[in-house]
């Protein structure tokens, strides 16, 4: 099943990369974000299905954005893509409500099979 998704991170090579992969498993891009604010401003305005979030972002970072998105939303369905890779903030991400988490650098493989855990519900 097809997922409208908001792909946020501060590195648009990343966006580019996130982007190619969701396309070509068939989910459409309706929005995309280089910081936690314009993340929190676009999911509120687009309403997508799903969102890959970076934790490490200027103005404000992944876990408040996720937070902020959570909270205006109980059901919103974020994957965390991240360098990031330490047990506190993946940990809290977690608690805050992500479905997954994705390590940079990652495998094409892992995204997918994050996307498609979190999209079957």
């Amino acid at each position: 099943m097809s997922s409208r998704v908001l792909v946020v991170d501060d590195a648009l090579f990343m966006r580019h990369m996130i982007k190619g992969i969701l396309v070509g498993m068939g989910h459409e891009i309706v929005g995309e974000a280089a910081n936690g604010d314009e993340a929190c401003e676009l999911y509120e305005s687009l309403k997508p299905d799903l969102v890959t979030l970076d934790l490490v972002m200027p103005k404000k970072g992944g876990l408040e954005a996720l937070s902020e998105i959570r909270q205006k939303d109980p059901n919103a369905k974020v994957v965390v893509i991240s360098a990031l890779d330490q047990r506190q903030p993946l940990m809290e991400a977690l608690k805050l409500g992500a479905a997954d988490y994705v390590v940079k650098p990652f495998e094409k493989d892992r995204v997918e099979e994050a996307i498609n855990r979190v999209t079957a519900g």
